[in-house]
């Protein structure tokens, strides 16, 4: 069984056939929503609204860790982490699909990992390639199967939310390296890493980031939701055909 997050445009999976609902409860609380079984593809998954179900909780609010303890403990193959971005590096514009490969985490102050506590040993995880090599593979040819152009590699530079970023902050993202920007990429995938579960991420870009494109000086988040539905309906298709794929 694999498992879907859905961000921002994708609270609800209505391609879902035989859906049911299930609520789990975890060590670290409970998660986002309750998660909703079913398939796709022709093969079961679980997906999680990572907003909740009526998009009410902040990136900065999610509880990551009960999140992914949940997908931990249904022992899911991988997790798919469907997320909407802004756009930094010029081709990454309104519309395109992006499999990243690389991170910078810029968030302060979440519970960003499992191994804390009096009682719990020092433990150090090798996050040198973020996302999982296999299930990235997996995507892009899901991709090239069902049509859908995609971006190979990009680095994601997850923000702490919830206002979006100065131009001058993207700026300086963009002098690190950062090629789109977010706000749950991190420590969704620290998280997973640490979980034993292989992750990756399928980024929807929705806008320009502050200061490039037609954001040059303002975003208009009025404009965002016809790019956000028709490309995280592409999404979606890709993922149907990784499940497809799969042996």
């Amino acid at each position: 069984m694999y498992a879907i997050i859905g961000g921002s445009g994708l609270a609800k999976l209505s391609v879902l056939q035989e859906p049911r609902r299930q609520v789990m409860r975890t060590p670290y609380g409970e998660p986002s929503g309750a998660l909703t079984f079913g398939k796709l593809g022709g093969r079961d998954v679980v997906f999680l609204a990572r907003h909740g179900y009526g998009h009410t909780i902040a990136p900065h609010e999610i509880n990551y860790r009960a999140n992914i303890w949940a997908l931990r403990e249904l022992k899911v193959e991988g997790v798919i982490g469907v997320a909407t971005v802004g756009g930094i590096r010029d081709d990454l514009t309104p519309g395109t699909l992006v499999v990243p490969d690389q991170i910078i985490d810029y968030t302060y102050s979440r519970k960003s990992t499992f191994f804390e506590g009096a009682d719990a040993p020092v433990t150090h995880i090798d996050f040198t390639q973020p996302y999982a090599a296999r299930l990235r593979q997996a995507l892009l040819a899901a991709a090239r199967a069902c049509g859908e152009p995609v971006v190979d590699g990009a680095t994601y530079a997850c923000t702490q939310g919830p206002r979006l970023e100065t131009a001058a902050e993207i700026q300086r993202i963009a002098r690190d390296g950062g090629h789109i920007v977010g706000m749950t990429g991190m420590p969704e995938a620290a998280l997973a890493r640490e979980a034993g579960l292989d992750y990756a991420a399928l980024a929807v870009v929705v806008n320009h980031a502050a200061g490039r494109g037609d954001s040059r000086e303002r975003i208009a988040l009025d404009a965002l939701q016809t790019v956000m539905e028709q490309t995280v309906a592409r999404a979606v298709r890709i993922i149907e055909a990784l499940l497809r794929g799969l042996p």
